[in-house]
């Protein structure tokens, strides 16, 4: 369950189109330029998603993943109800790309399943970690979907990031888990809801997207869980519910962000994640990662971190060519 940074980037800077009568629900909020508002709202997003991690992980001993995952997803669902409401101001389920929204949200339930289940096995710094290099995936598959161009120093850095997985998971060695998968797949599914975001990223509304993939997680997931019940106690039903408010709460407080800097400021503050799933994995579980783990981590960051400047730099380039101000400037 990363956090969605790519996703809000994608839906606060594409331009949307004008409805055609005048509705101020339906419009996109004004972009503010204030860095500093938009690294402080990015950080405490960290810690809300750090901690429904790490309440997943604790969970994850009692529970099946399944079973979290469709807890965390109805919670989800009952926060966003409001705009399932026709009657209602926030009413977000008027679209035309329905399909893909729910494609989407069958992606995102992919994601948060495999991720809380590598938790059950993986240390939460090692499992975070390797879910970063979900932007790898996205570059790989940018050129499929998009038809975008990647240059040598882009497929550099995805390659330092793959190295820094390697680092991780010591395949071939006493150390490998086959549970390290899960993080990976899971890595790739969250690849395949950002490129699905960024396809609707011209049209569609953050609260829209929110919406449906609230819908399309509840449903898979109500299909699945009877197979693999567990009467939850309450204790378990209570933290079943922070950990659905906390990333719920982590995504909007993501959205908030990028309204006030872009993502090439803030891409660098959203790794601190994996400090706060160290510090708190450390006092939940004793874990305290190995010097593989930091390593690794080190080769992911910085390939995360190139790849979100060659982006902004692809999209200034693009801008100066067509002779178009930024959207939101």
């Amino acid at each position: 369950m990363n956090p969605p940074i790519a996703t809000a980037a994608r839906l606060d800077s594409a331009p949307l189109p004008l409805p055609e009568k005048k509705s101020a629900a339906r419009k996109a909020p004004a972009r503010a330029d204030r860095p500093f508002k938009g690294i402080a709202l990015i950080l405490a997003s960290t810690v809300f998603l750090g901690a429904s991690d790490v309440t997943a992980k604790y969970l994850s001993a009692t529970l099946p993943s399944i079973e979290i995952a469709w807890i965390r997803f109805v919670v989800f669902a009952l926060i966003m109800t409001p705009a399932m409401l026709p009657v209602s101001p926030l009413f977000a389920l008027q679209t035309e790309r329905r399909g893909l929204h729910l494609l989407r949200g069958a992606a995102l339930v992919g994601s948060s399943l495999f991720f809380i289940s590598g938790l059950r096995y993986l240390p939460i710094a090692e499992a975070s970690a390797t879910g970063f290099v979900s932007p790898l995936f996205v570059t790989a598959l940018s050129i499929v979907f998009l038809g975008e161009k990647v240059g040598l120093r882009r497929w550099i850095a995805t390659a330092l990031g793959l190295l820094g997985v390697i680092i991780i998971l010591r395949p071939g060695t006493s150390a490998f888990h086959p549970a390290a998968f899960f993080p990976l797949v899971s890595a790739l599914a969250w690849a395949c809801t950002l490129i699905m975001t960024r396809i609707m990223s011209g049209s569609e509304r953050a609260i829209t997207t929110m919406t449906y993939s609230s819908i399309a997680g509840v449903c898979i997931l109500s299909a699945m869980v009877p197979f693999v019940w567990v009467t939850p106690s309450w204790h378990d039903i209570l933290f079943g519910i922070f950990i659905g408010v906390a990333s719920t709460a982590g995504q909007w407080i993501v959205v908030l962000a990028f309204r006030y800097a872009d993502a090439s400021v803030l891409a660098p503050f959203s790794y601190t994640q994996l400090l706060w799933v160290s510090i708190l994995g450390f006092l939940a579980f004793s874990e305290v990662p190995d010097i593989w783990t930091i390593t690794g981590a080190a080769f992911i960051v910085t390939s995360g971190l190139y790849t979100a400047h060659r982006e902004r730099v692809r999209r200034s380039q693009l801008l100066q060519v067509e002779g178009e101000p930024s959207p939101n400037a």
